[in-house]
């Protein structure tokens, strides 16, 4: 029984004596307006239908346990109340009563029904109305959940007991009244009080969401507004993508997102495309700013988008003008300054609508007095400076600043102000005088992107209309669902206005507004009303392209045939068969590898069979796979031994028709999940003509032989022979040179491979049953060597028997060997070491390997993902195994970073390794160099190998700084030539050419600090650098030597806004115009001139900031 005893809000009425003016009238259950005004709030939905429906009940003593009232009829459904006299709950019976109401008969109502009901449940006397028990609450009624109420509706006793100011018991001489007040209200959405279970998006709306990485609903919201925004779609599809990668190509992969979105029954996966980008696991983890993001994505397609039939689409849609002028009042002069636009910015705090943004947008600021404007040819002059539009795009986005810096509590707040847009607005009063008004500014709201939570955190979705005749929708996530204008407009407002989808708890109302008011819109996305058919025109099968979805398609065919391949796994086992050429190339224990964590499997041939395929089929596939006459062969299955070895035991019978390969595994290998078995290959005899395997019998042994060759230091199969068992184990010897085509009589030592760690040497007069040799045991053997060469292999480190090699078999790791430093041209490798050798021994493998000298190496440890740590400290008694610290998954390699040092590492610890970024003149990060000095070198010291390291620019004045950057980003921390490099904190250090125009400044000339940042000053990036102000130079003529300065093209410089940033006072930034004079201002220690533009550095710091975005694709 469904119950919602945290929405009970249970009311005795009960008679105070107080005085009469206090006392609050108490409404009869017989009232039923007014009852029902009182007892039920107001949910802020439309009523469709209200009812109420009494029923009596005599005799309560001897109710049934379970009954049902009257049914009745409300808003075109049938209901009635499910009482449960003596509860239904788990405590004891007899203590409350359980009352709920029920939907009557739900098997004969239409499929997929549902009712949203808001309803009232009432106990009274039956000789007094205005004596009774009440609660309420809400709920959508479907198939599931068809019933809803109170299990703890009353205490029973209490019900039988007189109330106080002389109240009869509710339960009057055991009679009794229910009544039921039912409100069925209007679903506009019918998504209304949802719980989402089973809920299909495509189904009820036509879209699929996107799937939410970690923290990536940010790129999922702006995603399905591009996607939606069609005349954007259609151009992303005519980038030619037909030979791309999509985890290389953001077209591509971008491509393939928005086909799966028009295509897909279910939210679509974006990590192919943050693949593209060149994001990691981590990236999705981390919210970034939407705007950037846009902007970033915007230029990567740009890009992609040249020379092709899509150029230009992205500044049809998108981009608009703005003129940024100075005009004079008393003269006729005017300064101007025209500029592209993707998005605008306005202003949330202290406006109260979209209106009042745009005009404050545009307002214009008076230049009187003393802020008087200096006009060329006029001198002083009162002026009007400010912004005004020129054009709009057919799609404009606008930014409202929910984001900004707060002075008092110096940090980045978001502003959760109430701030109103409309569903069209006229921007028509925002044009320019001169701009051409014969086409229309009436947009049309087609997109409102949500942010739901703090600065630090949150959610964001999309409410999108997709065209004129679809109604609106919210995109979250993977989930779909229609909204009302109520839920696009007033929700998103912000402030302490709206209310949430429902109706709350008093006792929980204020802390619902308290989170409504962190709900609000930052973005929102209009299209100009007469290009709204075109811009969100129908899509045809002509706009995808023709390989996108014949691509996509044989995906899907290839996933759907694995999908079919998971689901039927159970239906198979999948056979893995070793022969006599994969033992030839095995080196290690037993016939093969299989589950060795420090070692690969062997690559051996793999059969996936049905279970119930009978074992003749099967074999009939592995001789055809090898090639080889099927009588000719036979298969003998590995069972694993009690000593953890892995061995053949015995061979297939043949001689049962209806035998399965499921059977032979289960009978025969113990089981195992996988079957293993032994290709065995009957050699014919060039002079007998005789059966397959005749002329082997019970009394022969299946042995098989490997070759240890000291020379070589390798072990390897050489092949299986039958033995008898009477025969000894010194007569292998002829059949071993023969095989190695080695003189008769060659002296050779047998051991016996038992187990790992342990390797026995073998008795030759022994015969195989004394030696206890039985099927698919394996002898090593080796030539035999002298004690003068045994002793002159250990001298060497080298294994002189193979006892002490299988040792070091079953210790090996292999790991690989990576530089740490990437920019060079050094190579990767892998080595198979033991994990007993020291320190020293990994040195000297690793130096023979690269021909370094090994004391000038130096060795750095990594995480699993392969991240270097810190610098392994030369410790002679270290172990390989305690340096790698090795990964437990199986077949992951361990990884070292190496370096070679100039200088032996015990020297090293005289030194100090230092890493400098190189920015040269023009404030560009080109290199990072790394230096090892004496601690008592200086930074003068320092500066030298510096200018040995780098080249210098064409008009160089020979002269660099060396410095760091302060904690905010703006300024140098310039490092005295004197200083000591052993005393230097451990902070980044940086270089720059000092520039000739600095060296040179005039006496009357201002050396000052520019650094760089995006939107707010607290979010600084890159490197921050001086520059000379000119005395008298308007900022038209200093932007073109900053330009020159950072070296920047004149399509990315009008990108850049500039301005001064004042310490003193937390003032905000003055942006700068062309006329404007950067000399003239006072500056003071910490002021200093900021260029405002997108972070491309990935160097992002400061209140705020957050990791640049970087789209490699």
């Amino acid at each position: 029984m469904v119950t919602t005893d945290a929405m009970e809000d249970v009311i005795d009425e009960k008679q105070q004596g107080a005085p009469a003016m206090e006392v609050e009238e108490t409404i009869s259950v017989n009232d039923h307006a007014a009852f029902a005004a009182k007892h039920m709030p107001d949910l802020g939905h439309e009523v469709a239908d209200f009812q109420v429906s009494t029923w009596k009940l005599s005799k309560w003593r001897t109710l049934e346990k379970k009954l049902t009232g009257p049914p009745f009829a409300c808003g075109g459904h049938n209901w009635r109340v499910l009482l449960f006299p003596s509860g239904n709950s788990n405590a004891p019976p007899n203590e409350a009563v359980s009352i709920y109401l029920d939907y009557a008969d739900p098997q004969n109502a239409p499929k997929g029904w549902h009712a949203c009901a808001q309803f009232a449940l009432v106990m009274s006397n039956p000789h007094d109305p205005t004596n009774f028990v009440v609660s309420h609450a809400h709920h959508r009624f479907t198939a599931e959940e068809c019933d809803w109420g109170f299990t703890r509706f009353h205490d029973l006793r209490k019900l039988f007991n007189p109330g106080e100011r002389g109240k009869g018991p509710i339960i009057d001489n055991d009679d009794t009244l229910i009544t039921v007040f039912v409100r069925v209200l209007v679903d506009p959405t019918g998504v209304l009080w949802h719980n989402f279970m089973h809920y299909d998006s495509k189904a009820e709306t036509g879209y699929v969401g996107l799937k939410n990485q970690g923290a990536t609903c940010y790129m999922n919201s702006l995603l399905q507004s591009l996607y939606c925004t069609r005349a954007f779609r259609k151009a992303v599809y005519q980038i030619p993508t037909e030979e791309d990668t999509p985890s290389q190509s953001v077209a591509l992969a971008l491509q393939r997102v928005f086909y799966n979105l028009q295509t897909s029954d279910l939210a679509v996966g974006t990590n192919e495309l943050t693949r593209s980008f060149g994001w990691t696991s981590l990236d999705s983890f981390m919210q970034h700013d939407v705007q950037e993001f846009n902007r970033v994505l915007q230029e990567k397609l740009e890009a992609k988008m040249k020379g092709t039939a899509a150029d230009g689409a992205i500044t049809k849609l998108f981009v608009g003008k703005m003129k940024s002028y100075i005009k004079c009042v008393n003269v006729d002069y005017e300064s101007s300054r025209g500029e592209d636009f993707y998005d605008i910015q306005l202003n949330v705090k202290g406006m109260k609508n979209l209106a009042e943004s745009f005009k404050d947008y545009i307002a214009v600021e008076t230049l009187e007095g003393e802020n008087k404007y200096m006009a060329e040819g006029y001198g002083l002059q009162d002026a009007k400076k400010g912004v005004i539009f020129e054009t709009f795009p057919d799609v404009l986005h606008l930014q409202l600043k929910r984001f900004e810096y707060d002075i008092q509590k110096d940090a980045m707040v978001k502003i959760n102000d109430r701030h109103e847009f409309p569903f069209e607005i006229d921007l028509e009063p925002y044009l320019s005088d001169t701009a051409d008004r014969s086409v229309s500014h009436l947009y049309r709201l087609h997109g409102v992107l949500v942010h739901s939570g703090d600065l630090h955190g949150g959610h964001y979705f999309a409410l999108i209309k997709p065209d004129r005749q679809t109604r609106w929708l919210k995109f979250d996530d993977d989930r779909v669902t229609p909204v009302t204008d109520k839920e696009v407009l007033d929700e998103n407002y912000g402030g302490d206005g709206g209310q949430l989808n429902g109706i709350v708890p008093v006792s929980q109302r204020n802390q619902v507004r308290a989170a409504r008011r962190m709900t609000n819109a930052y973005m929102l996305v209009y299209i100009r009303d007469s290009a709204i058919d075109t811009i969100l025109a129908p899509f045809t099968e002509a706009d995808t392209p023709a390989h996108l979805k014949q691509r996509l398609e044989d995906e899907r065919i290839q996933q759907e045939a694995k999908k079919r391949e998971r689901e039927e796994q159970h239906l198979y086992l999948t056979a893995k068969v070793i022969s006599d050429k994969s033992f030839t190339e095995h080196q290690g224990f037993d016939l093969a590898a299989f589950d060795d964590k420090n070692w690969p499997p062997s690559d051996l041939a793999t059969f996936r069979v049905l279970k119930l395929e009978t074992y003749l089929t099967f074999k009939g596939r592995v001789a055809k796979h090898f090639g080889i006459p099927e009588q000719h062969i036979r298969l003998w299955v590995l069972v694993n031994r009690q000593n953890k070895t892995v061995r053949p035991d015995t061979f297939v019978p043949e001689n049962e028709p209806t035998l399965t390969v499921e059977q032979v595994r289960n009978n025969m290998a113990a089981r195992q999940t996988d079957l293993r078995l032994y290709l065995d290959i009957w050699e014919p005899s060039p002079t007998k003509a005789i059966a397959p395997f005749t002329d082997v019998s019970a009394h022969h042994i299946m042995v098989f032989l490997k070759y240890f060759d000291v020379q070589k230091q390798t072990l390897f199969g050489v092949s299986k022979v039958y033995v008898p068992r009477t025969s000894k184990v010194g007569d292998l010897q002829g059949v071993i040179c023969e095989k190695m085509r080695w003189a008769p009589q060659t002296p050779i030592k047998l051991y016996e491979e038992i187990k790992p760690g342990m390797i026995e040497l073998m008795k030759p007069k022994s015969t195989f049953t004394q030696s206890e040799i039985q099927d698919g045991d394996i002898i090593c053997f080796q030539s035999e060597i002298t004690e003068k060469e045994i002793l002159e292999f250990e001298q060497q480190g080298l294994c002189p028997t193979p006892v002490q090699f299988y040792d070091f078999l079953q210790n090996r790791v292999l790991i690989h060997f990576r530089p740490r430093d990437e920019e060079k041209d050094q190579e990767e490798f892998d080595l198979v070491l033991s994990k007993k050798m020291n320190y020293e021994t990994l040195a000297n493998k690793v130096g023979e390997r690269l021909k370094h000298e090994p004391i000038k190496l130096r060795f750095t440890s990594s995480t699993a993902q392969g991240i270097p740590k810190a610098p392994l400290k030369r410790a002679l008694n270290q172990s390989v195994w305690d340096i790698i610290q090795p990964s437990y998954l199986a077949a992951q390699p361990s990884i070292l970073f190496y370096e070679r040092l100039d200088v032996s590492i015990i020297e090293l610890e005289t030194k100090r390794s230092l890493k400098v970024i190189w920015t040269g003149v023009h404030n560009k990060e080109e290199a990072a160099l790394p230096f090892l000095l004496p601690k008592t070198n200086t930074i003068h010291d320092l500066t030298d190998q510096v200018l040995k390291s780098v080249k210098l620019s064409p008009e160089t004045t020979g002269k660099i700084r060396v410095f760091a950057i302060t904690k905010d980003g703006r300024h140098q921390e310039v490092f005295s030539p004197s200083e000591m490099l052993g005393n230097l904190p451990d902070v980044e250090i940086f270089a720059e050419e000092v520039s000739r125009e600095e060296l040179e400044a005039r006496s009357e000339d201002k050396v000052i600090n520019v650094f760089h940042y995006s939107r707010d000053p607290a979010r600084s990036h890159g490197v921050p650098f001086r520059f000379v102000a000119k005395m008298g130079e308007k900022f038209i003529d200093t932007k073109k030597r900053l330009q020159e300065r950072i070296a920047v093209s004149d399509k990315e410089i009008a990108k850049y806004r500039f301005a001064l940033i004042q310490s003193a006072g937390f003032k905000q930034p003055t942006y700068l115009e062309d006329d404007d004079v950067v000399y003239d201002h006072k500056f003071a220690a910490d002021d200093v001139l900021g260029l405002d533009h997108v972070d491309k550095s990935g160097r992002s710091r400061g209140l705020g900031a957050e990791k640049a975005i970087v789209i490699k694709g």
